[in-house]
């Protein structure tokens, strides 16, 4: 019985201090959003570019792709 107390004890006494604490710091769920945001763009843009690419590659004349060794 006596480790339950203690355990009350100890667990309501450090929730009661996470309470009184206004300042715990940033939540990881925002920063996952941007970082989300950020690779997505990421990829929007280097697809793009590889488009683009690609269409400047094609509108060469007499256009041969290289061949593998």
């Amino acid at each position: 019985m006596y480790l339950y107390t203690y355990l009350y004890t100890a667990v309501s006494t450090r929730l009661a201090e996470l309470r009184r604490d206004g300042e715990r710091g940033d939540s990881p769920v925002p920063t996952a959003v941007i970082i989300f945001g950020l690779v997505a763009v990421a990829m929007a843009v280097t697809g793009l570019a590889l488009a683009r690419a690609n269409n400047w590659m094609n509108a060469i004349p007499n256009n041969t792709a290289p061949k593998a060794p």
